[in-house]
């Protein structure tokens, strides 16, 4: 049979909902330039007829300006109309899109869930327990041994008054140590000499004369 009669060609696909949106605001723009070209038109008549005396003249411009308004308004209402379409499938064509978002959408969520559900099962929960009591104890056996080697041997037992009475003492004493005053005399000592014993008077860094062992000299009177 398919020699006979040959086989049927297969059905081209149509166009789609965003080809047939293009084509209708195109359509709609030629109307829209068309109402634009006339409305110059209608404008130069209304010019005309502002000039001219009653008359057959001027009701022969104004036919033509009636005729030229007559079909401004033909192609403003189709202007309106193909624009409505247009966007009649525009919202048909987004909510055909959101439902295919959607199909993906909720395609990747189970194939999400899929996944989960494998990797559970390679998850014990009573395994992860023993294993947190087990790092418990661990730990509370830590904290033992650090306790056993921070115990302390041979110290006297003494009374918490007794300390807190020498630790009041102890500041006092600390209090008056702070005197750094018998350091004055230290200070304001000579300068060691820079000559040998025995060497000539010499002067320290203050210009003063000083002997053999850095001590100031006494003038002879």
């Amino acid at each position: 049979m398919n020699r006979l009669f040959g086989r049927a060609k297969p059905k081209e696909p149509g166009p789609s909902l965003t080809d047939v949106i293009a084509g209708v605001d195109g359509r709609a723009d030629t109307a829209e330039k068309k109402v634009q070209r006339l409305d110059a038109e209608l404008k130069k008549y209304k010019d005309q007829l502002a000039k001219m005396r009653d008359g057959p003249a001027k009701n022969a411009v104004k036919a033509k300006a009636m005729r030229v308004l007559k079909q401004r308004k033909m192609y403003e209402g189709q202007v309106e109309s193909l624009r409505q379409q247009a966007f009649n499938m525009e919202q048909a064509n987004y909510a055909t899109q959101t439902l295919k978002d959607t199909q993906i959408t909720v395609a990747a969520m189970k194939d999400g869930v899929k996944q989960m559900q494998k990797e559970f099962k390679n998850i014990n929960i009573d395994h992860i327990d023993d294993m947190q009591d087990d790092l418990a104890d661990m730990l509370d056996q830590a904290d033992e041994v650090q306790e056993a080697l921070g115990r302390s041997y041979g110290m006297p037992e003494i009374d918490d008054d007794e300390l807190e009475a020498e630790l009041d003492a102890l500041g006092d004493d600390l209090a008056l140590d702070t005197d750094a005053s018998y350091l004055d005399d230290a200070i304001t000592a000579p300068n060691a000499p820079d000559k040998e014993p025995g060497a000539s008077s010499v002067r320290n860094k203050d210009g003063v004369l000083v002997d053999e062992f850095g001590l100031p000299q006494i003038p002879a009177t």
